[in-house]
C-alpha cells in the first residue's frame, strides 16, 4: 500500500520540486496509517451485498473527502495560531496508534470461539433480513466507516504536519493537500479492488479452461489478503506510533541513534525499525493500562 502510493507521489516529484520532496516523506511517516485505513475500510465493507459493495465504498469516499476538506483547514489553523500544540498533538496520534495496535492484539488473543460463532451467526441473519433492514445496516456500515475514516484521516494529516510545520503556509496547504487527495484515492481504490476479488473470482470460476483454476485461486486469496492487511495494518501501527513516541524526545531518539551507529550493515538498517516497534508496544501497553484503570475508576464511582 505504502510502496504504491510512495510510487504515485514520485511522478508527482517530477512537477512539484521540493513540494513533493516533503510530500513523500509525510508519506512514508503516514504508512502505518494508511495500513490500518485500507484493512479498517476493506474489513467494514466485506459484509455489505455484492451489489451494493462499491456503492458503499463511494458513499464512504466522498465521506473521507469531506473529512479532509475540514481537517486540511483545521491543521493550518492550528500551524498558525497554535504552533506549539503540533508536537504534542503528533504524540499524542502517536500513542493511540500504539493503544489501537495493543488492543487489537488483545482482542484477538481473548475473542473465544463462541464469541466468532455469535458475530457470524448475526451476520448471516441479517443477510436474511429484510429489505429495509438491510437499508438501515447499510447506512450504519457507512457512518461508522465515515467516523473510522475521520480519526484516521486526522492522524495522517497530524503526523503530514508534523513533517512540514516549519515550512511557509503554501507549502503546508500543499503538502497536506496532494497526501489529502493521494491517500483517500489510493485507499478507496484500493479498498474498491480488495472487495471485488472475491467476486471476480467467482465469475471465472464459473466459465471454462484457465479461468477455472484463476478464479478458485481468487476465491483463495481473498479472504488471505484480507488477514495479511490486518497483520501488516497493526504492525505499522506499532513501528510508525513507536517511531513517533521515540523523535518526540530528544536524548531517547539520540541514545537510539548513538547505539545503531555501532552496528553496520544489514543490522544497522533493520535495528531502528525494530527499536522503533518495542518502543510502539510498550508505549501501547502503558497506555492500555492506564486506560483500563481509568475505565474501573469510573466504573467504581457510577455503582457508587
Amino acid at each position: 500500500m505504502a510502496s504504491s502510493l510512495l510510487l504515485l507521489l514520485d511522478d508527482i516529484a517530477a512537477l512539484m520540486d521540493d513540494v513533493a520532496v516533503l510530500t513523500k516523506v509525510a508519506a512514508k511517516k503516514t504508512a502505518g496509517v494508511l495500513g490500518d485505513d485500507l484493512a479498517l475500510n476493506a474489513e467494514q465493507v466485506s459484509g455489505v451485498r455484492a451489489e451494493r459493495e462499491l456503492p458503499v465504498v463511494w458513499a464512504v469516499f466522498k465521506g473521507s473527502m469531506l473529512n479532509k476538506l475540514i481537517l486540511v483547514p483545521a491543521a493550518l489553523l492550528l500551524s498558525y495560531f497554535l504552533p506549539w500544540a503540533v508536537t504534542p498533538l503528533l504524540v499524542l496520534g502517536g500513542l493511540f496508534l500504539c493503544f489501537e495496535g495493543i488492543e487489537k492484539l488483545i482482542h484477538s488473543a481473548t475473542e473465544t470461539e463462541e464469541q466468532k460463532e455469535a458475530a457470524q451467526k448475526r451476520h448471516i441473519e441479517l443477510q436474511q433480513s429484510s429489505p429495509e433492514a438491510l437499508v438501515e445496516a447499510e447506512k450504519a456500515k457507512i457512518k461508522g466507516a465515515i467516523r473510522t475514516d475521520f480519526i484516521l484521516s486526522a492522524e495522517i494529516i497530524v503526523i503530514t504536519l508534523g513533517t512540514v510545520a516549519e515550512q511557509a503556509l503554501s507549502r503546508q496547504l500543499s503538502v497536506l493537500t496532494v497526501v489529502a487527495i493521494a491517500m483517500t484515492l489510493g485507499v478507496y481504490g484500493l479498498v474498491a479492488m480488495i472487495v471485488k476479488i472475491d467476486d471476480v473470482g467467482l465469475h471465472l470460476s464459473k466459465q471454462s479452461g484457465w479461468k477455472v483454476p484463476m478464479g478458485n485461486a481468487l476465491l483463495a486469496f481473498a479472504p488471505r489478503l484480507m488477514k495479511t492487511l490486518s497483520v501488516v495494518g497493526t504492525a505499522a501501527m506499532f513501528l510508525v506510533g513507536g517511531g513517533i513516541v521515540a523523535h518526540s524526545s530528544h536524548a531517547l531518539a539520540e541514545a537510539i541513534e548513538h547505539w545503531v551507529n555501532q552496528f553496520s550493515g544489514a543490522v544497522s538498517f533493520i535495528l531502528p525499525t525494530l527499536i522503533n516497534g518495542l518502543i510502539g508496544i510498550l508505549a501501547g501497553l502503558a497506555v492500555f493500562v492506564v486506560v483500563s484503570l481509568v475505565q474501573k475508576l469510573m466504573g467504581r464511582s457510577s455503582a457508587h
